[in-house]
Formats: structure tokens, C-alpha cells, sequence
């Protein structure tokens, strides 16, 4: 028990970390960060149970206030912004990319690329566009359009959590739980 707590904060804690990666905001007012990538890693290495809980405490200590996300914002503000949709889906896509990696029994870094793919881009997309509609006034499609920009950065990060996955999967097996 001790362990899986100490997995999921040290796991929202590379969340974090990951916002300090100097941000690049664009024009939506949604930034490119590398925070997704954390989200992707906590999937593919914990599994979906214990990766949606660390996407969720991450969640949890912005909605605080903690200035966690990228450029330190942090607060309830942050539910009201065009990112609002991205946040709230970092939980799910977690879930989902754990799942994948659990249930896929292709080897581990095909399963991680792919549960990364589907949880930490296609997954976090939905929820990310149907936030930027609502919040910028702009149809689905009109909001799809916008994340166009974020779909090479998303591409590389979904690669980076499959080698790395399968990186600590070969050095530590016992390391990634989603296989456990």
C-alpha cells in the first residue's frame, strides 16, 4: 500500500516537473508542454489504476492553487482557460494508456507507444477540444483545427513513453507496474 502511494506522488511529481520545461504558448491560449508526457509515463509504467490516481493528485494540487502547471499557473482560474479540457482529461488519459499496456500483450514498448498514443494524444485531444469549444465559443471542428500545432510534439512524446517504458522495463522489470 505504502508503495503504490509512494509510486503515484513521486509519478504527479514528474508531472509537475515537467511544466518547468519552458513553455510555448500559442495563439489559443493553450501551451505546448512537455506535462503530457508525464501523463503518458504514469500509464504506461503504473497501469491505469495507479496511473489515473497520479494524474488525479497533480490534478487535485493545481485546482489547490499549487502553481504546477506550466509558466507556474496554478488555482481554480486554470478550469476556466481554453487548457481547461486537457487538464481535466489528464486523469483519463492516463487510465487509458495504463489499460492499453496492461491488457495488449504485444512486447512492452509496441503496447507503450500505443497506449500513449491512444490515452496520452487521441484520449486527451477529445477531452482537450471539447474544453477549447466550449471555453472559446468555437465549434468542435473550428476547436480541432487549433490543435493541429500540437500533433508532431504529441507524436514525438507518445515515441519517448514507449522507449522509455520499455528502457525501464528491460533495465527494472519490476519497476513498471502495468506489466506487474
Amino acid at each position: 500500500m505504502e508503495k503504490n502511494v509512494a509510486y503515484i506522488a513521486l509519478f504527479a511529481a514528474l508531472i509537475a516537473v515537467l511544466g518547468l520545461v519552458p513553455q510555448i504558448t500559442l495563439a489559443t491560449g493553450v501551451p505546448i508542454t512537455a506535462q503530457s508526457l508525464g501523463v503518458m509515463l504514469s500509464g504506461t509504467v503504473l497501469g491505469a489504476r495507479r496511473g489515473f490516481l497520479a494524474a488525479l493528485l497533480f490534478v487535485g494540487l493545481v485546482a489547490l492553487g499549487l502553481p504546477l502547471l506550466s509558466g507556474g499557473r496554478g488555482g481554480l482560474g486554470v478550469f476556466a482557460g481554453p487548457s481547461v479540457g486537457f487538464i481535466i482529461g489528464f486523469p483519463v488519459a492516463a487510465f487509458v494508456a495504463g489499460f492499453i499496456v496492461e491488457k495488449w500483450r504485444a512486447g512492452i514498448g509496441i503496447a507503450s507507444f500505443a497506449g500513449a498514443l491512444i490515452g496520452g494524444v487521441l484520449v486527451l485531444y477529445l477531452f482537450g477540444i471539447t474544453g477549447m469549444a466550449l471555453v472559446l465559443g468555437k465549434s468542435w471542428p473550428a476547436a480541432a483545427l487549433l490543435v493541429g500545432t500540437f500533433i508532431p510534439g504529441d507524436l514525438i512524446k507518445a515515441v519517448m513513453a514507449g522507449f522509455i517504458t520499455q528502457g525501464l522495463a528491460k533495465l527494472r522489470p519490476l519497476s513498471v507496474l502495468s506489466r506487474a
